[in-house]
């Protein structure tokens, strides 16, 4: 095609809007993260907030919100471009920080988190496949591992951040000013300086007349859930692995100030876990030269030791170091799983394939929320933690029997047969 040949892909031929988009997914981080050391300690110590269940509800209103949107945004991205739908993602968080500053139950704080779960799936998913679009196919995992990297180095910030804001002055109203700021301007960014990059993924397509191109969006769905093994895989195991995320975001801070650990030492704690994700630079570019499915396993098998060690041990060095270590195997799962359907998918509907994949990865909040606080609620908060590993175990296992590699160069995935009178060419999701 010849807008093959006029839209050049790569990383530093794009460096101001690669460089743009990098800027927003840190801020998506840091929108979420202004959450995480603050919010569950704000109900139990302000709102008068008694049941551990009850706070974790407003994960659940996150997680399933933000899994919905994941599944359209990108079929969204597709049919009307990333830059629409960024904007979008940015304006409905701008009534987020006045929601928590004022909120006068737990219940708002649930519906803010709605508007954070639309937020998180509308910026993050366009903020990856606007960066795929502009690196092309043989920079795709540093493409990813660049995004995840800087937007949980945000995660990070925005937890330390708003920690030592709560620690030295109070839980409200003073860290959510920050927050207020971000938002505003990652929303005037995403406006005025973002270009569409829809168009480098449509000039990737060279063979429209694949039997693998322009399935309908139910076949997407179907494929990527349960009609290809190593999807089915990899959607499992982002699945399971938000339960660790849940975890550092609802039961770590309440476990750790529950052992006298002050709220700007658990906001440390936290963001050091998140800060490990840092190293998905180098975790999605080592999956380009050795594949994905090594460090996916490896990640796995990490994360859930961590995560059960830091109920294993005393003492915040210790708690600090399984933070350390389980953020270190989410950095070497999180990109890498993320590229397996970015891999595995046609042109013609990659970023509705990717979507697909983040509806059941983001659900893992959700689930992983109800039956953290079940586990808190009605046994201990160890239990929590001693749940997500054993269940990561298991999910690993899962990826090491069944999930294909999907490299582009050297990987052994096929797509599955067509099925019997499909047709190509009825839908598209890029």
């Amino acid at each position: 095609m010849s807008t093959t040949t006029e839209l050049k892909q790569g990383i530093r031929e794009h460096k101001g809007q690669f460089s743009l988009h990098v800027l927003l997914v840190f801020a998506t981080g840091l929108t979420i993260g202004s959450e995480r050391a603050v919010v569950p300690v704000l109900g139990r110590d302000v709102l008068g907030v008694e049941s551990l269940f009850v706070i974790g509800s407003f994960v659940v209103s996150f997680g399933f919100v933000k899994a919905l949107l994941n599944l359209y945004a990108g079929k969204w991205g597709g049919e009307y471009g990333r830059k629409p739908v960024l904007v979008l993602g940015w304006a409905t968080a701008l009534p987020l920080p006045i929601i928590l500053i004022f909120a006068p139950s737990w219940g708002w704080i649930s519906i803010g988190n709605v508007l954070l779960g639309i937020n998180q799936a509308l910026t993050w998913s366009m903020a990856i496949n606007a960066k795929i679009d502009l690196a092309g196919p043989d920079q795709r995992g540093l493409a990813v591992g660049i995004d995840e990297a800087f937007g949980y180095a945000g995660v990070a910030a925005g937890a330390w951040i708003t920690g030592l804001i709560a620690g030295q002055f109070s839980l409200r109203p003073e860290p959510f000013y920050f927050l207020a700021v971000v938002v505003l301007l990652a929303f005037l960014i995403s406006i005025f300086l973002i270009e569409e990059t829809v168009q480098y993924a449509r000039a990737e397509i060279d063979d429209e007349g694949h039997h693998d191109a322009n399935l309908p969006f139910v076949e997407v769905l179907q494929r990527a859930t349960y009609g290809d093994r190593t999807l089915f895989a990899a959607a499992q195991a982002g699945h399971i692995e938000k339960f660790v995320d849940t975890l550092f975001w609802l039961a770590v801070p309440l476990y750790l100030t529950s052992e006298g650990v002050a709220i700007g030492a658990v906001g440390l704690v936290v963001g050091i876990h998140s800060a490990m994700y840092f190293l998905q630079i180098a975790t999605g570019g080592l999956a380009d030269r050795i594949g994905r499915r090594p460090p996916v396993i490896a990640g796995m098998f990490l994360a859930g030791g961590g995560v059960l060690g830091m109920v294993l041990v005393e003492g915040y060095f210790m708690w600090a170091l399984l933070s350390a270590a389980s953020g270190l195997g989410m950095a070497l799962l999180y990109p890498n799983l993320m590229t397996v359907p970015s891999d595995a998918a046609h042109p013609t509907w990659r970023a509705t394939g990717m979507g697909v994949y983040r509806m059941w990865r983001d659900s893992g909040y959700g689930v992983g929320a109800i039956l953290i606080g079940l586990s808190m609620e009605f046994v201990t908060v160890e239990a929590a933690f001693c749940m997500t590993a054993i269940l990561m175990f298991l999910s690993g296992a899962v990826v090491y029997v069944w999930m294909e590699e999907t490299h582009p160069d050297f990987g052994t995935h096929e797509p599955p047969a067509p099925a019997t009178g499909s047709a190509p060419g009825t839908a598209s999701g890029d």
